[in-house]
């Protein structure tokens, strides 16, 4: 059902005044006596009256909406992410499109399709894992338009980017399993185009080799899924199949690693005892699992508010791309819990 949207004209007919009356009163424009303003405002009140939002955005060349592209809605991080994306925009009186990829590059082009035809005054991206060329965003860099990418980040030059310290946090989690004694760790890797993947990897390799050890090529071993049953699948072969036998699973992420942990239970494992394990994002079920995860955290209403406070200072001109560094970096925190103490 489609409700009547109640016009200035509706109200300045009801009181008998001028429309430009009722807008200026409306705007508390000085002129117009406070008497009157009154009346018009309990009368827009009682009529639920709306400002029109295409001719405010005509009016003020914005339509104080954003948008925001995201692989996945049901992954945790990116709920967290979005959360602070939320409360910075409400703040300062935006509105927010949000929209998922499932991981497609066709869907994640439709998505900014559908939001230029919106109007949108800028939007914040999370590219999918299919994306490896990154033309449809730099042709919007080039025309001035305002993006800013976070957590999966493109290598393009101009591109404004808020991550995670991925790297540190890959190379604290290796260190705590080397500590605790752990010797032979395979990592579960991310998808080898995603620059995150990349930097965890890279952690956990200086992370043996500042401690000593040779990395083995055959350790790493790549989890495109990310998912628990992929992860349970790779590990159970890891254990079959590898002469030297792991004691240890760094994973690229959670849901990696309770597949390596289920596998490892399967196989007769003791974890902690036998295997520790460790994963990456501290969703909500890693302090409920037995053993409890050891994860790393990311600050992801920290990295969807800083995100969205570079956006909307962009699209307010508060800040002019030549005069703003292009990489915001928030620390990681190493949580010990139980799947890794020995």
């Amino acid at each position: 059902m489609k409700l009547d949207q109640v016009t200035i004209k509706d109200i300045a007919r009801e009181l008998k005044v001028s429309s430009s009356t009722v807008s200026r009163a409306l705007k508390d424009y000085p002129g117009i006596s406070d008497e009157t303003k009154r009346r018009v405002k309990e009368l827009a009140d009682k009529m639920n009256y709306r400002p029109n939002a295409i001719a405010l955005s005509l009016q003020k060349g914005r339509s104080f909406t954003i948008g925001v592209i995201i692989p996945e809605v049901v992954h945790f991080f990116f709920s967290t992410v979005i959360s602070g994306i939320e409360e910075v925009a409400f703040d300062r009186g935006y509105k927010v499109i949000l929209t998922q990829t499932n991981e497609k590059l066709v869907r994640e082009k439709s998505s900014i399709d559908t939001m230029l035809a919106n109007q949108i005054d800028g939007v914040l991206v999370s590219y999918s894992k299919e994306t490896t060329n990154f033309d449809h965003f730099s042709q919007l860099l080039d025309k001035g338009f305002p993006i800013v990418f976070f957590d999966r980040v493109p290598n393009i030059e101009q591109a404004i980017t808020v991550t995670v310290d991925d790297y540190s946090g890959a190379y604290e989690a290796t260190k705590h399993l080397l500590r605790q004694g752990y010797r032979n760790i395979v990592h579960l890797s991310g998808p080898s185009n995603l620059n995150i993947s990349r930097e965890r990897q890279r952690g956990y390799t200086n992370a043996l080799i500042d401690h000593g050890f040779t990395p083995d090529p055959e350790f790493i071993v790549e989890c495109t899924l990310g998912t628990d049953d992929e992860a349970q699948k790779t590990t159970t072969e890891i254990l079959k199949s590898f002469k030297k036998k792991p004691d240890a699973f760094f994973a690229n992420n959670d849901m990696a690693a309770v597949g390596a942990m289920l596998a490892c239970k399967a196989a007769g494992l003791r974890v902690p005892e036998d295997v520790g394990i460790v994963g990456f994002s501290n969703w909500q079920f890693c302090s409920m699992i037995d053993p409890t995860l050891t994860s790393v955290a990311q600050p992801g209403f920290n990295m969807g508010a800083k995100a969205t406070e570079i956006l909307l200072d962009l699209v307010e001109k508060k800040i002019q791309l030549h005069e703003f560094s292009n990489s915001v970096v928030l620390d990681t925190e190493l949580l010990i819990r139980k799947s890794s103490v020995r």
